[in-house]
């Protein structure tokens, strides 16, 4: 599997994506799964991680997981060179997923050799359990959900935003969900500078900053 799981800042991404190619010149097409960011359509991160994106150059097509049957996103991921999860609300994002079956789409792709990227929510629901995030993002943007449950592609939690400079993730809140949920989960608190990078190679943190 290759998987590399951001907190905010991307700087890992185009080494990631060219490594994953094989041809770092290679126009790829990308998956870019929008649906954390249901409702939050106006705003600015939501923009900004979009730009920071295509500024790479490579095609993107949307997918929408709640509006997608598995088989088309079958079908979908096939045709595709990467798959990026963005940002938003963590509970949104896998209620989507799991209420459509989508979860398990993904992760037959991903372990059968597609490139995983993440970003913030993206990267929480590539581990085990997202219930450390419920400190951060809201449970309640995921009414539908019967557990907590993620796509279990690493064993380990990703906290994002674990340097508290983002005004809605302070350090206070930061430390409250190490200390909460640290004796229950494995946890990997990532700086905004810092990415989670699963290769052949193992599992190891990497710079990421811009």
């Amino acid at each position: 599997m290759r998987l590399l799981l951001l907190s905010w800042q991307s700087g890992a991404l185009a080494p990631f994506l060219a490594d994953a190619s094989g041809d770092p010149g290679r126009r790829l097409t990308i998956g870019y799964v929008a649906d954390a960011q249901a409702g939050l359509a106006g705003a600015p991160f939501v923009a900004a991680e979009r730009a920071r994106v295509s500024t790479l150059g490579h095609e993107l097509r949307e997918i929408i997981a709640r509006d997608t049957e598995p088989d088309q996103l079958h079908a979908a991921l096939g045709a595709l060179d990467a798959l990026y999860v963005a940002s938003g609300s963590t509970f949104a994002l896998l209620e989507a997923l799991k209420t459509t079956g989508n979860d398990a789409v993904i992760v037959d792709h991903v372990r059968a050799g597609l490139p995983y990227i993440g970003t913030s929510a993206g990267s929480i629901i590539a581990g085990p359990d997202v219930a450390p995030a419920s400190l951060m993002d809201d449970p309640a943007d995921g009414p539908l959900l019967r557990d907590t449950r993620g796509l279990a592609l690493i064993d380990t939690t990703v906290v994002p935003h674990a340097d508290g400079l983002l005004p809605p993730y302070p350090p206070e809140l930061i430390d409250r969900i190490l200390h909460t949920y640290g004796g229950d989960y494995r946890l990997q608190a990532l700086r905004d500078d810092q990415a989670l990078l699963v290769d052949a190679l193992g599992t190891r943190i990497v710079a990421s900053g811009e």
